[in-house]
């Protein structure tokens, strides 16, 4: 069986073809999800090739659906690939850690360690005096890349398990002290390393 051939045959329009769908769809979805995240940090030039290739595999998988516009195969592969590429954009950008964040560290018990571990690590730290619901307690401030969220929440439950602390995105800041500002350590990373080189 020549190409031709097995481009016209039924295995090829009902299978093959909305499978190419369906993985062309998750990665041109994950592609807009990232190009999203890039434009929220500032990272213009991953956002435009982001936008580039997204564009392009979709303009490809139209072209394709409307070649089989009688083929119910391809109209379910195409929303459930749209799907499917929500998700995995999702992880991945979870796995990127893109960005910094600012953490807010709300305690009732002595947070004298909790500060001196964190300070040990090289955050910076901003400790206030407040007033919470049941009575007086110590409200700490610290900005940080976004993955070291983890290793920062497992000193937060070391210290202070029953902590309250929230998490939320920043886009700009001036200036911040974390380990990668620290003399000695480069301040350069590679957006795309594991978390789990720390």
């Amino acid at each position: 069986m020549n190409l031709m051939d097995f481009m016209n045959s039924d295995i090829y329009s009902w299978v093959i073809l909305p499978l190419l769908i369906f993985a062309a769809r998750i990665c041109d979805v994950s592609l807009d999800t990232l190009r999203i995240i890039f434009i929220n940090r500032s990272l213009r030039y991953w956002a435009a090739a982001c936008g580039f290739f997204g564009v392009l595999i979709w303009l490809l998988v139209i072209r394709q659906i409307f070649q089989q516009i009688n083929n119910p195969a391809c109209f379910i592969a195409y929303p459930a690939g749209f799907a499917a590429g929500n998700i995995v954009g999702l992880i991945i950008e979870g796995r990127l850690s893109l960005g910094k964040v600012i953490v807010r560290i709300i305690t009732h018990l002595k947070s004298e360690e909790l500060v001196s571990a964190l300070r040990a690590d090289g955050y910076g730290l901003t400790v206030l005096d407040a007033k919470g619901a049941t009575g007086p307690v110590k409200v700490i401030f610290t900005v940080m890349e976004r993955s070291d969220i983890e290793r920062v929440v497992e000193t937060i439950k070391k210290y202070n398990p029953h902590t309250f602390y929230s998490v939320e995105d920043i886009r700009f800041v001036s200036e911040a002290v974390t380990p990668y500002r620290l003399p000695g350590v480069s301040r350069l990373r590679n957006p795309f390393a594991s978390r789990s080189s720390h």
